[in-house]
């Protein structure tokens, strides 16, 4: 027993030495080695985890050109009154309330839509005195003219100061904020008797401008008091105003509030300032006031509508009692021009296919297609 732990002991003390000096000789390369290698793992390791696989990158969506409209549609209403009839008609059934689908689509499809803005937006101001009608809106509801697309609103009338200043200031801003333009009336004379001025796709200018012969008193002249409208008593600032404009824009158009209510007949001075609009410049004169559509006269090749009478308004419009007209600008920059008459039921306003022979009717010089495109006689 004694001999054999002798042997054990003597085999353990060999194995120490040969240990120790493998060591010696070769221990700091047996380290490296093995750091080496743990060092090598540890880089794979990291490559795996820092690899990224690239997706295939996802295609951009080629731009989409937009397609250039050469023909350039621009329509004029009659007065547009938010009466409270028009009001629970666009409350209870949203614009399909106020104006059929195609009168929508005629105003919505329309590269520019102008009215005649007859009532200011306001809560605010008294009533004007010795005045049988006056029309005030909410201004909540110039919703309905952002919803029939009406880009620029004609403030020269007998209602738009009907509540003062402050209403008048207040229509200002509520248009403003809507987006859409207005000519008319302003702060100042330069102001009121502003050039709106659109551009189409074709790159052609349009003008419009819109002045008043018919105001309740004479304060509401902006040369008598600010803000106030745009006036023509004396033709003689519009008639600059018409020259002024007319080398800036490629088409010019002149709305004008004048004339006499109820009655087809023309007034002396609406042709006589109708031919002197058109030798100033003016491509075609657009008028209001009379609540009922008035003769439409060729004159130097150009159109004279005296009046668009109502388009949207009260419960009714009877036929003949109002009207747009759209003019049609292709290519090569030829016109058309069309009349569309309208009624109205229930304050809702549609189009009156049967109104084209009327305005032929009442009309000296023109004839009305089935339609309603105008052409000289």
């Amino acid at each position: 027993m004694k001999k054999f732990f002798k042997v054990l002991i003597n085999t353990v003390l060999v194995l120490v030495l040969v240990c120790a000096l493998g060591w010696y000789f070769a221990g700091d390369d047996i380290f490296k080695a093995l750091g080496s290698n743990m060092e090598t793992e540890a880089n794979e390791v990291a490559a795996t985890e820092d690899v990224v696989v690239e997706e295939d990158p996802v295609p951009k969506e080629e731009a989409v050109e937009q397609p250039v409209n050469t023909t350039t549609n621009i329509v004029f209403t009659g007065d547009v009154e938010i009466s409270e009839y028009v009001q629970a008609a666009y409350n209870a059934k949203g614009i399909d309330g106020v104006a059929s689908a195609d009168v929508q689509s005629l105003l919505r499809d329309a590269t520019f839509t102008m009215i005649n803005n007859e009532f200011c937006f306001s809560e605010r101001g008294q009533k004007a005195p010795d005045k049988q009608y006056t029309f005030r809106v909410n201004p909540g509801y110039v919703s309905i003219l952002g919803d029939l697309g009406v880009d620029i609103a004609g403030l020269a009338n007998n209602h738009v100061l009907d509540f003062g200043h402050d209403a008048l200031t207040d229509t200002f801003t509520t248009l403003t904020d809507a987006g859409i333009d207005y000519t008319g009336a302003g702060n100042s004379l330069e102001e009121a008797s502003k050039l709106i001025v659109k551009t189409d796709d074709m790159g052609r200018t349009y003008g419009f401008l819109a002045a008043s012969h018919v105001i309740p008193v004479g304060s509401w002249n902006v040369l008598n008091s600010q803000p106030g409208e745009f006036c023509f008593y004396d033709e003689t600032d519009l008639l600059n105003a018409i020259a002024a404009a007319r080398p800036q824009v490629d088409y010019l158009f002149v709305m004008v509030h004048w004339g006499v209510e109820h009655t087809t007949e023309l007034t002396d001075y609406q042709a006589n300032d109708g031919h002197k609009m058109i030798d100033a410049g003016a491509d075609a004169v657009i008028g209001m006031h009379s609540h009922c559509l008035q003769p439409v006269e060729m004159y130097n090749g150009k159109p004279i509508f005296y009046s668009l009478g109502n388009f949207i308004f009260n419960q009714s419009i009877k036929s003949g009692g109002g009207g747009a007209v759209q003019f049609t600008v292709d290519e090569e920059g030829n016109v058309t021009y069309r009349i569309i008459p309208i009624t109205a039921s229930g304050a809702c306003t549609s189009v009156d296919a049967s109104g084209y022979r009327y305005v032929e009717s009442i009309s000296s010089n023109v004839a009305v297609g089935e339609d309603g495109v105008i052409s000289q006689k």
